[in-house]
């Protein structure tokens, strides 16, 4: 992927900075000129994965989450979620619908969330040394652009 534009940034996991998250990259993807519609699934997607690395990779400490969002000619939109926390054991079962290690106030939804809104999604994980969320949604070009 040859990136038109991108975007790096780093923030310790506060439950603060998820907000601050879903608002750069939804300012970062405005360039793409996306429905509204198109805007809230990005935004969801990023809170999703941002809220991951706060509540299961750091569970008892605050640690870095990493993020990278870049986007083509041809409207092609990749955001990349990174934390170095504890990792994922099981992947397939981390993306099964209602799976959580979360404990009961959390839904166990996060990663069909992301996948239902992006176009792509991706999960790396190393069990104690952190996951990488790659998603990727194409935005549809319109005419007025």
């Amino acid at each position: 992927m040859k990136a038109k534009n991108y975007i790096k940034m780093e923030f310790p996991s506060r439950s603060a900075n998820e907000g601050f998250a879903r608002a750069s990259v939804a300012c970062f993807a405005a360039q793409l000129d996306p429905t509204l519609e198109e805007l809230g699934d990005i935004k969801t997607a990023v809170s999703e994965a941002v809220t991951n690395c706060i509540v299961h990779a750091y569970p008892s400490t605050i640690g870095k989450i990493s993020l990278r969002a870049q986007f083509t000619d041809d409207g092609l939109l990749e955001i990349v979620v990174k934390d170095s926390g504890c990792g994922i054991e099981d992947i397939e079962r981390a993306r099964e619908p209602l799976f959580t290690t979360g404990g009961e106030e959390r839904s166990g939804m996060g990663f069909t969330i992301m996948e239902s809104f992006m176009d792509k999604l991706k999960v790396r994980s190393i069990p104690g040394k952190g996951t990488t969320v790659t998603m990727v949604r194409r935005i549809v070009l319109r005419e007025s652009r």
